[in-house]
This record gives C-alpha cells, structure tokens and sequence, in this order.
C-alpha cells in the first residue's frame, strides 16, 4: 500500500503533540494542555476519516476540518511558545503543524478544483 503523507505526519504531529501535552500537565497548564491537545489529534482523525469518505463532498468537508484544526493547533502552539510557559524549543512543532497545513491547503485546492 502507497504511503500517505497527510495520513503520517498528522499521525506523528498527535504522538509528539501528546507529549508536549503531558509536560503541560505536569506544569499544570490544563487549559493549554487541553486546547493544544483538542485541535492536534482532530487533525489525524478528520484526515483519516476523510480517506474512508464516500463522496468528494465528504471529503472536501473532512480535509477542511483537519486544516481548521492544523490551524487552530499552530495557534496554540505560538502562544504556549511565546509565553514562555515551558522552556522548550517549539520551532518543531511549529514547522510541522505549518507543513500540515500547506499540505492540507494543497489537498483542499486540489479536491476543489476537479
């Protein structure tokens, strides 16, 4: 079977997200924790139900909630960083949610346009 990219990188962008998710609570920073988490494991989930769709309007639907919520993680993901609330390195994580969602945006272009 074909590897799919958006299917991979959404999945491996949840595992690391989850992660960093886990050193918030630790800090005790339930609501970042929980937001960030929230919008980083929609992504995956939408892309892969988006490959199980049964239309093009489905899918179209399904790709558009995984960039909202690549989006929304990317957002998250500045404000933890630049608050300083964990000393990490975030360039990462920001580089990956924002391949994700010029993959996604790609995609969604695409499926559009035929």
């Amino acid at each position: 079977m074909k590897e799919n990219i958006i299917v991979e990188k959404s999945y491996r962008f949840a595992v690391e997200v989850t992660v960093l998710c886990k050193k918030l609570k630790e800090k005790k920073e339930y609501h970042f924790a929980g937001q960030l988490m929230r919008s980083a494991t929609s992504i995956g989930a939408n892309v892969n139900e988006a490959t199980a769709a049964q239309s093009k309007r489905e899918f179209i639907a399904k790709m558009s909630v995984a960039s909202k919520e690549a989006r929304e993680a990317n957002y998250w993901l500045r404000i933890i960083s630049e608050s300083g609330i964990l000393n990490l390195d975030y360039k990462e994580y920001l580089f990956a949610s924002e391949e994700i969602i010029k993959i996604l945006t790609a995609i969604l272009k695409t499926a559009q346009t035929k």
